[in-house]
């Protein structure tokens, strides 16, 4: 059993829930591109994952090269927050 001890861990843990559904659905597409439920769907977890990444990025850093906007910052930081392998977030 996964202890999220931390909001950020929550949020994190989510996003990869979401990532999770979006590829699997699009394995579905691939085999049933006409079904408008399951379209529906899918751009439903989209939503939902661009708006956790976007509250990710906002109070802890972006979570991948996509997530930064460099117009809004001074220096740049993606180097250091703590690696996935780190365990830390």
């Amino acid at each position: 059993m996964t202890n999220f001890n931390s909001e950020q861990s929550r949020l994190h843990h989510n996003i990869d829930i979401m990532d999770f559904v979006i590829v699997e659905m699009n394995e579905y597409l691939d085999t049933h591109p006409t079904d408008r439920d399951a379209i529906e769907y899918t751009r439903h977890y989209v939503r939902m994952k661009n708006q956790a990444m976007k509250e990710y990025a906002a109070k802890y850093g972006p979570l991948s090269i996509q997530d930064i906007d460099a117009s809004k910052h001074d220096e740049w930081k993606w180097a250091l927050q703590p690696w996935p392998w780190e365990g830390e977030y």
